[in-house]
């Protein structure tokens, strides 16, 4: 997880800019975007498409690293018995879905949840519905070597990839200050690769860019009630239509899901909110798959679920829709997805390295109070002194919690509730990072002296 914290000005980048705003703009519970006009200039800059792919500094992207990442994705020699690759499950074809509510792999036994679409994993935090992984590398490994998936040792799948004279030279050629096939470097092309599985642009983009005429009027009308009465923005915003975070829906599961992995009850039945894109090619849905279709979908949200103590603060309250208004959410919806069988974005950026960017967040010294409202924390980077308190107050309508991952000070603070604060006394000098571990994406660097 340290990794997560040193790579967050990266991974977040522009899209911390609309998630920023998103969350200033649903604030207000009578609509998404408060009454009256909506500021289509604000709204662009919330779903604005990216201009740069984030990658971590100790593996950045080659035409030769992405091609051999893209080999390894489709072979099935990475599993057991060389019947299931990556692809099998995460089929291009499909949108780099499976098409089915569980899928299965080596053990022919269904899986535990339903598989996932790849699309901008590039921006994505965390990974696994539960977000029990913080990079793609690390994520990589898990399917290889997970008895019902790809049932593998990733060390015998090296040694069995470096007898393959035309394997050897790929990787010589793609990582040539270490020309070896090995389980790092196996992980390494794949998340390469991976970060290039931007989804491409839509209708939907071509309007937020000023084509009025690219949505329909039914469209348009959807897209009011996605950041209006529908509040579906309060969840999903930014590019990928995400804000990375973990939401227990109200969903009949006893799938636990997050709470377990980050040791906060509170965040039991919570999975990641799922991008928007391409959803018009990745039925069916949820992470059980267990709603077929998108009216599916709306119609649950419509119910509100089972009512229970971790039942997200974000579900919409009341959502009533007429038939007009849910035919026009769902057209919306699908103005997200290609009109045929979708490819990953051939965009000039999406193959080109950026250099990590400094955190540009302007220190606040000595902050009495540090405020988690609307999904950020405020002020974002502190500096104090040695043994001097740092309290942090949720004066939002979510549960929280404070994570730092370090070896001077590792703190989970649990579920921190609307209205209650901790305080926090760092001994050492240096700089802490902490996030939240319930949405991710926010973010507090504190420097003490």
């Amino acid at each position: 997880m340290v990794s997560l914290l040193r790579r967050s000005s990266l991974l977040l980048g522009a899209a911390a800019v609309g998630f920023t705003i998103a969350a200033a703009l649903v604030a207000g519970r009578s609509g998404a975007f408060g009454p009256g006009p909506v500021d289509m200039q604000e709204v662009r800059k919330v779903f604005a498409r990216p201009t740069a792919v984030p990658h971590p500094p100790d593996n950045p992207p080659s035409p030769e690293k992405i091609a051999l990442g893209e080999r390894l994705f489709s072979d099935p020699q990475l599993s057991v018995d060389g019947s299931t690759s990556c692809a099998s499950c995460h089929d291009p074809r499909l949108s780099f879905t499976d098409g089915v509510p569980l899928g299965e792999g080596v053990s022919k036994r269904p899986l535990k949840r339903h598989t996932p679409t790849l699309w901008n994993l590039a921006w994505a935090p965390t990974l696994f519905w539960d977000g029990r992984v913080d990079s793609l590398e690390a994520q990589a490994k898990v399917p290889i070597e997970h008895p019902d998936e790809m049932g593998a040792n990733l060390e015998d799948v090296a040694a069995r990839l470096a007898r393959d004279p035309a394997y050897r030279e790929a990787f010589r050629v793609a990582f040539p200050s270490d020309p070896t096939v090995s389980a790092a470097n196996i992980l390494k092309a794949l998340a390469v690769y991976e970060r290039t599985l931007v989804s491409p642009p839509t209708r939907f983009d071509q309007w937020i860019v000023g084509d009025d005429g690219a949505l329909t009027a039914q469209e348009k009308a959807g897209f009011s009630l996605f950041i209006g009465k529908a509040r579906c923005v309060s969840c999903h915003s930014g590019f990928a239509f995400t804000d990375h975070s973990f939401h227990d829906i109200g969903l009949p599961t006893d799938d636990l899901g997050r709470g377990p992995v980050l040791g906060v009850p509170e965040a039991n039945h919570a999975f990641k909110t799922p991008g928007l894109r391409e959803l018009a090619w990745t039925a069916p849905y949820m992470h059980d798959g267990s709603l077929a279709t998108l009216e599916d979908v709306v119609r649950h949200y419509e119910s509100g679920g089972i009512d229970r103590p971790s039942r997200s603060a974000d579900m919409p309250a009341g959502l009533d829709l007429t038939d007009d208004e849910r035919a026009a959410l769902i057209a919306f919806l699908y103005s997200l997805s290609s009109d045929t069988p979708p490819k990953p974005s051939t965009e000039p950026w999406v193959a080109v390295a950026r250099d990590e960017q400094p955190d540009s967040t302007a220190a606040v010294r000595g902050a009495a109070v540090i405020s988690q409202r609307n999904k950020q924390f405020s002020p974002g980077h502190v500096v104090v002194r040695a043994g001097e308190p740092v309290t942090i107050l949720n004066d939002d309508t979510r549960t929280h919690n404070v994570r730092i991952f370090d070896p001077r000070f590792d703190f989970n603070s649990g579920a921190q509730e609307p209205g209650e604060s901790i305080s926090l006394r760092l001994p050492l000098a240096g700089t802490y990072n902490a996030f939240c571990g319930i949405h991710p994406t926010m973010r507090l660097t504190i420097e003490v002296e």
